[in-house]
């Protein structure tokens, strides 16, 4: 499914209107049908009362169009008008004229000890209040009223999106509805589905209003939730090296998990054959977690105990047999190693996935990925992201997408934005959003060492046969399907990293036998309407 910016969401609406005659009032019709529709489904109509909360603007409209379904239908409506009459316009004026005329009341602005009044005598909210266009953040009766409506804890229903959430970042502008639903228009927007306007928004519903699939399927929009692709097969005729080999560089003193389920984590997603090349005083302690399936290959080590630039030779030999190359878990911010890794960026010809301290160090020179002619993936979380890109990590929060799209194409590489609902950016400006990992809102894979997992997990997918786009993302998704299910036998708050790569043989059964399942479970968890 595709996913809108605010601006593309804008250009489908007037395309809509351009190309194919379809003006704003039917949208707005088609919008509050499709809003009462799941009203009606989730909680019932009938002899219920509802305060709807309109502010100006569109979103207010569609406010007016649920509140004469829900009256027409047998519910008590009661409309609160947060914008003087005068300030709508076109088909939400339309709307409000429309209203004006049945016999329900509808208030404008008061005190706001009566429209606590509202609130606490009703079943449910309607909040049409600002929809998906706020830029700035919200103050005066606004935010008065959204408060007053989070704390009576009563069943809320938002348009679009739930207001005070940024329609593009998903970031709270001040405050924000605690949604129970939310219904989106035409495609989800990125601030429903970023965090933390999904955790705001509730259970996702999107309706298409009326436009036909080549405006809401277009290929210009590159953000999307994409479909799963099927794993291959795995032959009986088949041995180690097929799936494999792949070397994992990581490991410096004090850094003892980095390395092993890097490595491990290979062989747990499905990979056949792994090396582990670490410093060569770490070897004996990994290998005592019972990594007994990993290849150590020790390196001569500087003297804070993390891999020497002296071990370049033997590092590239070794890239050079390998299907896949990890770097960066768990090396250290020593600079020797630091340049290390920027040498062995500049020089193995393998597809390279790159993390941690690797990050790090090609942060200092980020050409030296640009300039690499075999794919290049990295994997950062927002601080990371920040160090590559020179920008504030609050202003990458604020710009996310935008800023992912903008870096893979400036270095040519596939970058992984970790976090919940990690992010996958192409060089082509696809955006692919992951939707594992935080099944029932859970922050279990919110643990230390959770991302190293990750790694030998993508290496995995592409040794099984994907290709290198495919591959990250199907490791992202099955990283987080393994999370979901750690979380589910051991609770969010005492799962480690630990149960996380323990539960990837049954996230990859899992995927393999239940793909169309999974497809119901997590892709379509935004609900057509």
């Amino acid at each position: 499914m595709k996913i809108a910016s605010i601006t593309e969401m804008r250009e489908l609406d007037r395309r809509a209107a351009a190309a194919f005659g379809i003006p704003t009032g039917i949208l707005m019709e088609n919008a509050g049908e499709a809003a009462y529709n799941v009203i009606q489904s989730e909680f019932g109509v009938a002899g219920k009362k509802f305060a709807v909360f309109c502010g100006g603007g569109n979103n207010g409209g569609d406010g007016f169009v649920v509140a004469r379904k829900l009256f027409s239908n047998g519910g008590d409506v009661k409309v609160i008008l947060l914008t003087g009459r005068e300030k709508y316009s076109g088909a939400a004026k339309q709307n409000l004229a429309i209203i004006s005329k049945l016999l329900f009341p509808i208030n404008e602005i008061r005190s706001l000890n009566e429209i606590a009044v509202d609130i606490m005598s009703t079943d449910a909210i309607v909040d049409a209040i600002f929809g998906t266009g706020l830029v700035r953040p919200v103050a005066g009766i606004f935010r008065q009223v959204i408060q007053l409506i989070n704390e009576s804890r009563k069943t809320v229903f938002s348009l679009d999106i739930a207001s005070g959430i940024n329609g593009d970042s998903g970031q709270e502008m001040g405050i924000s509805i605690k949604a129970d639903y939310t219904i989106t228009f035409g495609l989800p927007k990125t601030g429903n589905l970023l965090y933390p306007g999904y955790g705001r928004g509730g259970k996702l519903y999107v309706t298409h209003i009326s436009f036909p699939p080549s405006l809401y399927d277009d290929e210009a929009i590159k953000a999307e939730i994409p479909a799963p692709v099927p794993l291959p097969e795995r032959k009986a005729d088949t041995n180690k090296m097929d799936y494999g080999p792949v070397l994992v560089i990581a490991g410096a003193a004090n850094y003892y998990w980095a390395p092993y389920a890097s490595a491990y984590s290979f062989l747990k997603a499905g990979g056949g054959y792994v090396f582990l090349a670490c410093p060569k005083s770490l070897a004996p302690v990994v290998a005592k977690r019972g990594a007994k399936e990993i290849v150590f290959q020790p390196q001569p080590e500087t003297g804070s105990g993390s891999i020497a630039l002296s071990a370049k030779a033997k590092l590239l030999e070794l890239s050079g047999r390998m299907k896949m190359v990890v770097i960066g878990p768990g090396l250290s911010l020593n600079e020797e190693t630091q340049q290390l890794v920027r040498e062995l960026v500049a020089e193995i010809d393998r597809p390279l996935i790159i993390d941690g301290d690797g990050i790090t160090a090609v942060a200092q020179n980020p050409e030296i990925i640009r300039g690499r002619k075999a794919p290049v993936v990295l994997t950062p979380h927002l601080g990371e992201l920040a160090r590559i890109t020179g920008k504030d990590k609050e202003a990458i929060e604020s710009f996310r997408i935008p800023v992912l799209r903008e870096t893979a194409g400036k270095l040519n590489a596939i970058i992984v934005v970790k976090g919940p609902h990690s992010l996958v950016g192409y060089p082509d400006g696809r955006v692919c959003m992951n939707v594992s990992g935080m099944t029932g809102g859970h922050a279990g894979m919110a643990t230390a060492g959770s991302g190293d997992v990750l790694n030998g997990t993508i290496a995995a997918m592409f040794c099984l046969g994907l290709n290198i786009a495919e591959s990250v993302r199907t490791g992202v998704f099955v990283h987080g399907l393994a999370g979901d299910l750690a979380a589910e036998k051991k609770g969010a708050d005492g799962m480690t990293a630990k149960d996380v790569l323990e539960n990837l043989p049954y996230a990859v059964r899992n995927y393999r036998g239940k793909l169309e399942q999974l497809n119901k479970d997590y892709y379509d968890t935004v609900f057509m309407v």
